[in-house]
Order: C-alpha cells, then sequence, then structure tokens
C-alpha cells in the first residue's frame, strides 16, 4: 500500500479491495507493513488498549460437520465426548467470573451446524443473563437463518461469530458439509438483523499466503467490514485429518494480521487461538501489527489458553491496558497525528 491507499482510509470513505491490492500490500517489505499497519491502527485505536473477551462452551462436541481442523466434529476420533447444553444459571455465573476477572466481551460457543428451535429459549435467556452483567454478548452457533438471526437480536446479542475460515478457492479442501456461499448467507442474515459481525479465519489448514489475502479481501468487501476479525493459528488435534499439519510461518502471521488491519481499519482484529504456541515476541509484533484483542482465560472452547497470569505478565512488559466495556473506535486521528491519551485509565479493570 501505498500512500494512495493511507489517504483513502479516512471516516468518509472505505475502499473496495481486489486480491491484487491486498497481495500487494501483504508481500510489501516486513518494516514498512509493520509500519503503515500501526499508523492505519493509530488512526482510529488507541494503540495500547487491547479488547478482552472470554470463550465458553455451552454444546461441546457432537458436531455433524466435517471441518477437518475441528475436535468437536462426530466424524473424527479426537477423544471429545459430546455434552447437552449448559443450564443458563451456569453459564451466567461463568460470565460473572469472567468480568471480575477483566474480560468486557462473553463469547458463548455451541457446537451445532444451526441451533434447534427447542434450544433457542435456552439461548435468549443466557444473552439477557449475561447483558444484565454489563457485559457485550457474542454467541457461535453454526448457521443463522433470518427469523433466527431477529430473534437474537431482540434478546440483546451484540456479536454473532462466523467465520469464513480460509479463500473461498480452498475452502472445499477443509469443510464440505457446507459451502462458502453458506457462509457468506449467515453473515448476511446477522448484518441484516442489526447485529455487529464477527468473522475471521484460521492459518495453518493448508492454504497458501494468496488463500490468506482472499480470505481477508472476502472480509473487507462484505456489505460491512466485520466489527471484529479473528485471526487464529491451527491447533492441531489428535484424531483430525490436520493432526499433523505444519506449523505456520510466525511472520506469515504476523504479516496477515497487518494486512488485516490495513484493509479493514475500524475493525477489531483479534489474536485469537494458537497464542499458546507463540513467543512473547510473536504477540508483540502482532499487537504492533494492529491485533488489539484477545481471548483471556485458560481455555478457548476444547483447547488451551495462555491464561490471565502469563496475560498480566505480558500486557505489564508491553504498557498495554485492557478496554472498557463498550470501548470501541475513537474518531479518526488526522494523518499523521497520534492522539494523545491518559497511559492508565482507573476504571479499566486490571488483569489478575
Amino acid at each position: 500500500m501505498l500512500q494512495s491507499d493511507l489517504a483513502a482510509d479516512s471516516q468518509d470513505s472505505r475502499k473496495i479491495w481486489t486480491a491484487a491490492e491486498g497481495r500487494a500490500v501483504f508481500d510489501q517489505p516486513f518494516m514498512d507493513l509493520l509500519f503503515q499497519a500501526q499508523t492505519v491502527h493509530r488512526r482510529h485505536f488507541d494503540a495500547n488498549r487491547v479488547q478482552m473477551s472470554r470463550l465458553l462452551s455451552i454444546k461441546t462436541g457432537g458436531c455433524p460437520e466435517d471441518c477437518t481442523y475441528c475436535s468437536q466434529s462426530a466424524r473424527y476420533d479426537s477423544g471429545l465426548s459430546a455434552s447437552k447444553l449448559l443450564e443458563v444459571e451456569r453459564v451466567i455465573a461463568e460470565a460473572r467470573r469472567a468480568r471480575d476477572a477483566g474480560a468486557t466481551r462473553y463469547c458463548m460457543g455451541a457446537a451445532w451446524r444451526s441451533p434447534k428451535e427447542r434450544d433457542m429459549a435456552q439461548i435468549t435467556a443466557m444473552i439477557e443473563g449475561v447483558k444484565a452483567l454489563g457485559m457485550e454478548t457474542c454467541m457461535t452457533l453454526g448457521m443463522l437463518d433470518a427469523g433466527q438471526a431477529q430473534r437474537l437480536k431482540t434478546a440483546g446479542l451484540d456479536y454473532y461469530n462466523h467465520n469464513i475460515d480460509t479463500s473461498e478457492a480452498h475452502y472445499g479442501n477443509v469443510i464440505t458439509t457446507r459451502t462458502f456461499a453458506d457462509r457468506l448467507d449467515t453473515l448476511q442474515n446477522v448484518r441484516d438483523s442489526g447485529i455487529k459481525v464477527c468473522s475471521g479465519g484460521i492459518l495453518g489448514l493448508g492454504e497458501g499466503n494468496q488463500d490468506r489475502v482472499e480470505m481477508l479481501v472476502t472480509l473487507a468487501n462484505l456489505s460491512e467490514p466485520p466489527e471484529s476479525v479473528p485471526i487464529n493459528m491451527l491447533i492441531p488435534v489428535e484424531g483430525t485429518p490436520l493432526a499433523d499439519a505444519p506449523p505456520v510461518d510466525a511472520i506469515d502471521f504476523v504479516r496477515t494480521i497487518a494486512t488485516a488491519r490495513i484493509m479493514m481499519p475500524r475493525s477489531h482484529v483479534r489474536l485469537s487461538a494458537g497464542r499458546t504456541e507463540m513467543s512473547d515476541e510473536t504477540q508483540a509484533l502482532c499487537f504492533m501489527a494492529g491485533a488489539n484483542s484477545i481471548f483471556v482465560g485458560d481455555t478457548l472452547l476444547t483447547k488451551d489458553n495462555p491464561g490471565e497470569d502469563a496475560d498480566a505478565r505480558l500486557f505489564a512488559k508491553l504498557g498495554l491496558q485492557p478496554m472498557a466495556v463498550h470501548e470501541h473506535m475513537p474518531e479518526a486521528v488526522p494523518a499523521g497525528q497520534v492522539e494523545a491519551r491518559p497511559t492508565r485509565d482507573p476504571a479499566i479493570p486490571v488483569l489478575r
């Protein structure tokens, strides 16, 4: 990118990206890419504040889909047993603990192809209960039709997560039980209902860098870019087809974060699954590249996560602070300027 693209990144304009333009951004010299991503990031966010989310599996295992990376698929022998939907009271109690530990957004995930009617009352009660705690709410329940999305909106859901995972070209190598178009249809149903969109992808599925760029192009060119863009690093799971997948190159991962930041300047870019395999230095580069959201806690659905103590140590090293609940995008800062902000807001909870 160049300078023309930086100039186009203003409050009143939006760039529609081609794959060639996205690849030109991704392939820049690494230091140029980081500089430009950080410049864009500072125009829209406080560079030293990170949004904290917590993710709970409210219904684990037994999913009929064949996502080749997933331990929760009933098609693979990953050693994970299927469970029933959790009780509403337990979910709210877990959310309260997460809030008290510093999380501002609570994400609830169920291993379904799509939610069934018999579960909707319980789901909406969870949303209402977590909202009553003063937290933002997010759910990931599989595919949604327009009516289901509207019911979740009526219950007060703030965000719905539905990742596209990879590029359309590579998608069929990873999943065959739902199409790429099915994913996009759910995202449009969520958008039409007025719920904010959370959608990103996973690196390490056998894709190349072009697939990573094309995934970001798809997200950036939606009717509106997602408000939240999680970028996951595959955690290989024994028993799944991708159990022996080679590790993702750390520099390529940071390049993907930086490209996402440049292409979707007003989105929260979440450094998501795989942080247990990242050094402090890799995570620091991701924050430099524009990541400004993480999951906290010891687990992500069924996978390990660094935990609050490790995150507190990392934040202390880097001088980062958690965002407050509902703290989002500041007004755009004129190009070449950095908005002056206090380094510590006493109203924001610290990591414990």
